[in-house]
């Protein structure tokens, strides 16, 4: 394929939900004209007011609605999932036809319109399972969840279309994102956030010495938009990591002091399958290769993430009143 020496004209699936609503402003202020295909299945056309995006609402599943958000465009980025590992596991069946099966449609409607760049939101600890960290790029995936597998399955169409076709593509392995518009987010800072925003106790799954990545979601989009400007031959595969460990013991205690509130009630109930024991991965092959390196300490991120939180649970309320 004849790749653009600028990908001027870029689609975002996914635009509408936390990590697009975050993105798109992003690359729009980079002079990206940006096209949107969301279902709406967890995101909002409100956090993209104001915004110069053409939003289509379809699913990444319908490969109509697919060709046509992908007309003149130059690159995609594909961020739309079903990204929690608990629904995973709950509903294997729904995560393999939105993530295995979508993704694949996105790959061949792209190949078919021949756009030359693709870029994969992969996942960095539920791909990785209980590998031991810090993984990288060499260290063997061995997914414990559904989620997981569907992100590997994901990484293997990436890699052979990719060769196949000629393709430029680009997976991303996030680590466990958080910021700003992450309200509908199945993650533990989300959780804690509700949970001391509504008087609740804090609930961690475990004894509290699993660990997490945290990357603040301003870190996460400015290496995806390196992966965009980038342009590498074949398939690729990055880690966008934080580059720091922490226990979600740890992570609760810091949240309970974020919010002002250190005595605030925790309680610890029994494992879930499918979560991963430790998750940590280095990013030096992103640092080297895209320039990446994040910016946001944890404290700072959770703290910002902390505001946001407070802040559209005030607006709601009123809102309810």
């Amino acid at each position: 394929m004849t790749e653009p020496s600028h990908p001027n004209h870029i689609l975002v699936t996914g635009g509408c939900g936390f990590i697009g609503a975050n993105l798109v402003p992003l690359v729009e202020s980079s002079g990206y004209a940006v096209r949107v295909l969301d279902n709406l299945s967890k995101g909002s056309t409100d956090y993209l007011k104001g915004l110069n995006a053409d939003i289509r609402i379809g699913d990444i599943r319908d490969r109509v609605a697919v060709a046509a958000a992908l007309d003149g465009i130059d690159a995609v980025i594909h961020l739309a999932a079903s990204g929690s590992v608990v629904e995973s596991v709950a509903d294997p069946e729904d995560n393999f036809d939105v993530n295995v099966r979508g993704t694949f449609v996105m790959l061949d409607e792209a190949r078919k319109a021949r756009v030359p760049r693709f870029i994969f939101a992969s996942t960095g600890g539920a791909l990785m399972g209980n590998a031991e960290p810090p993984v990288d790029e060499t260290s063997l995936p061995r997914p414990i969840s559904p989620y997981g597998s569907s992100k590997l399955c994901g990484e293997a169409y990436c890699s052979s279309f990719a060769v196949a076709y000629g393709m430029s593509i680009t997976a991303l392995r996030f680590a466990n994102v958080i910021g700003p518009r992450s309200w509908h987010k199945k993650g533990a800072v989300t959780a804690f956030a509700k949970a001391l925003l509504e008087g609740r106790p804090i609930t961690i799954y475990g004894d509290g010495s699993a660990t997490q990545d945290l990357l603040m979601v301003d870190d996460l989009c400015q290496g995806i938009r390196l992966a965009l400007e980038t342009s590498l031959p074949g398939f690729n595969v990055f880690h966008l990591a934080s580059g720091r460990e922490v226990s979600v013991g740890e992570l609760a205690r810091l949240m309970c002091e974020t919010a002002g509130k250190p005595d605030h009630p925790i309680e610890f109930r029994e494992k879930r399958a499918g979560e991963v024991e430790r998750n940590f991965a280095a990013y030096e092959r992103a640092k080297a290769s895209l320039g990446f390196n994040p910016k946001h300490r944890l404290e700072d991120a959770l703290a910002e993430t902390w505001r946001w939180m407070e802040s559209r649970e005030s607006v709601a309320s009123t809102m309810s009143r």
